[in-house]
């Protein structure tokens, strides 16, 4: 792993006005993304996770310049992704892909996985009209599937094949830096074992790096090499993924560990507000503490810094972490 991470993000906030009256005055903020900081490296495997609501898809978004942030930096190899134009601008967006979680949504039902997987190959000037079959069915090969499948729609396919053509096409342009978004939440757990050990060997085989979204801890556990967990668009704790996994330090990822089914066991109880209710306010102490079991008046008035705990590289931001 290289000292300069391929991905710096730094103090990132992505905000969403809400608006009231006639007038449609901004009476309060959506903080999807308030004030992360993540690195990703070379060849590596960054899982986020977290449950539903929490920003983990905006700051996906956010990463792509899909939503415009309203403070921190992005830098993708040192140069800075949030003030990039033109030619700069678009030799980003081919060294950073996206494969979206719905692959009956994200392929165009009107287009053949010829035209699917070699459309952004066009664009980019990267394969021509007469090559364009030979370059999809290298691809389609790279992901399992047959070239013989070219002149099909995505109708035509199963939910798991729907999204090896989602991942192929993402492949068309050799990207550095592939940003899955619950890439494998709408697959039966069969299908889902196999795309999570398709995009392992496609990370070695071309040397890719992964920021991979999911609800599911036990899916970043599989794939990823560090975890961030995030709760109210903040990281609440990151680290390695067995330093994490074994050694969980803040009671929110203690209880998102605990929502993995085990036969025999039941589901937590949990009586906590929507996440989506609780980010439009704005949020004073712990932003856990309202579900937090340890929680005291100084949790509820000061908010915790992400720092350091016994590993350097494992941090935490709560006042009562255990480990």
């Amino acid at each position: 792993m290289n000292s300069e991470p391929l991905l710096r993000i730094r103090n990132l906030k992505t905000w969403f006005p809400v608006k009231k009256g006639v007038f449609a005055r901004t009476v309060g903020y959506v903080r999807a993304v308030d004030d992360v900081s993540l690195d990703i490296y070379d060849g590596e495997t960054l899982g986020v996770v977290g449950e539903s609501g929490c920003g983990k898809s905006t700051l996906a978004r956010t990463i792509l310049r899909l939503e415009k942030p309203r403070a921190g930096s992005i830098l993708m190899n040192g140069e800075d992704v949030l003030t990039m134009k033109g030619a700069q601008l678009k030799a980003f967006r081919r060294s950073t892909q996206v494969v979206f979680q719905n692959p009956h949504a994200s392929l165009n039902p009107r287009h053949t996985v010829l035209e699917l997987v070699t459309e952004a190959m066009l664009a980019y000037g990267l394969t021509t009209r007469e090559q364009r079959q030979t370059d999809a069915a290298k691809l389609l090969d790279d992901v399992g599937m047959s070239p013989d499948v070219l002149n099909r729609y995505p109708h035509e396919f199963s939910g798991g094949q729907r999204q090896r053509i989602s991942i192929a096409r993402a492949l068309s342009l050799s990207p550095k830096l592939l940003i899955c978004d619950e890439a494998v939440s709408a697959l039966d757990l069969s299908v889902r074992a196999q795309v999570l050990n398709l995009l392992e060997e496609l990370r070695v085989r071309h040397n890719l790096s992964y920021l991979f979204i999911t609800h599911d801890i036990a899916v970043v556990e599989h794939i990823s090499d560090r975890i961030a967990v995030m709760y109210l668009g903040k990281i609440v704790e990151t680290g390695a993924t067995a330093v994490v996994l074994n050694s969980p330090a803040h009671p929110y990822t203690r209880l998102l560990m605990r929502a993995v089914p085990r036969i025999g066991t039941p589901l937590p109880e949990d009586d906590a507000p929507p996440v989506e209710v609780s980010q439009t306010k704005e949020l004073i102490g712990c932003p856990f503490a309202p579900r937090c079991p340890l929680a005291d008046d100084y949790c509820r008035l000061n908010t915790p810094p992400l720092e350091a705990l016994e590993s350097p590289a494992h941090l935490c931001a709560c006042f009562k972490a255990s480990y």
